[in-house]
């Protein structure tokens, strides 16, 4: 069994566990170290490199300043006592390989690698990145019995940066003195609400024209599959590493911020039995409150449709795990 690298972590600070040591891991590992926030425990399958990138950053915390320290390991004992574990492991779909597939491939990694984590850190809180986002958080749920308010999925906190920034880009704003809100899955069916995005209080509504926000919706859609297209190889990583540290961070120092992310609906929105993007408040007890906005017709049928594609890829998802 491969041992683990570095210092052991101090007792006195928050501790969080990466699962999965790709570009999202490491980068989120770096920014909770380099941040102050926590420990950090970064676990892989693959020997080396968990301990390798471990290594690299504890020999930057001379120049960086902070005296957080990191374990790198492919061994889930190290990841005992963790007050948030993020699991981002998994793969991307490549060519030839059908939803089936992948999703097949993902529900086994990520369920496993849950359990294992819940041996350990019963008491956690568990963000799910691993793509597909709606369904992983789901299942990690489901295989868990962790209660509902632990377990919570990244992508609305993405998806309404990626249209924040967008925002900010056509206006010539600060991003700073932009709010934005994308509800619903995470993918082609995600529904952002231009109404509830403002630049200082002021909708945007108000300040671009119908085909400019439409256009700015569509490139938040296609927010992730635009850097693929540009990068060639590979996806997304800083964006979403920053969506997943502040989701830990609200909950590390009990912000109870207001943010949009993945949750168990239990009829709110007229849904339930599923996770989906909606607003919630997150502190130190997982999920506090979800709200619910009022939606127009036609935003309330275009959550319902980002739901039913949510819960077909739930429903093949628990089948492939069965067969």
């Amino acid at each position: 069994m491969s041992k683990s690298l570095t210092l052991p972590l101090c007792n006195k600070f928050p501790k969080v566990s990466i699962i999965g040591a790709g570009n999202v891991g490491k980068t989120l590992a770096q920014r909770i170290i380099e941040r102050n926030l926590a420990n950090a425990c970064l676990l892989d399958i693959v020997e080396g490199l968990p301990q390798g990138i471990a290594l690299d950053l504890m020999e930057a915390r001379g120049l960086e300043l902070h005296n957080r320290n990191i374990i790198g390991t492919n061994d889930y004992q190290d990841t005992a006592n963790s007050d948030v574990v993020v699991i981002t492991a998994g793969v991307a779909r490549k060519p030839g390989m059908s939803r089936e597939d992948l999703l097949k491939i993902n529900a086994k990694i990520v369920t496993e690698a849950a359990q294992k984590c819940l041996v350990y850190s019963p008491n956690a809180l568990y963000l799910v990145i691993t793509n597909p986002l709606d369904v992983m958080t789901y299942l990690v749920w489901k295989t868990t019995n962790l209660p509902c308010e632990k377990v919570v999925g990244m992508a609305g906190v993405l998806d309404s940066a990626r249209l924040q920034a967008f925002i900010a880009m056509e206006l010539g704003v600060s991003v700073t003195d932009v709010q934005s809100m994308v509800l619903g899955g995470h993918g082609d069916l995600m529904l952002p609400l231009p109404r509830y995005c403002t630049v200082s209080g002021i909708p945007i509504t108000e300040l671009l024209d119908d085909i400019t926000i439409n256009k700015l919706v569509q490139r938040t859609r296609d927010g992730g599959a635009e850097i693929i297209k540009l990068l060639k190889t590979g996806s997304a990583y800083y964006a979403p590493a920053s969506s997943a540290f502040y989701m830990i961070e609200s909950v590390l120092l009990n912000q109870s911020r207001l943010l949009p992310a993945a949750v168990y609906l239990q009829g709110e929105y007229g849904l339930n039995d599923l996770y989906l993007g909606v607003p919630c408040r997150l502190g130190c007890s997982g999920v506090e409150q979800i709200l619910q906005l009022n939606l127009t017709d036609e935003e309330k049928q275009a959550l319902q449709i980002s739901a039913r594609s949510v819960r077909d890829n739930i429903n093949l998802a628990l089948t492939t795990m069965r067969n």
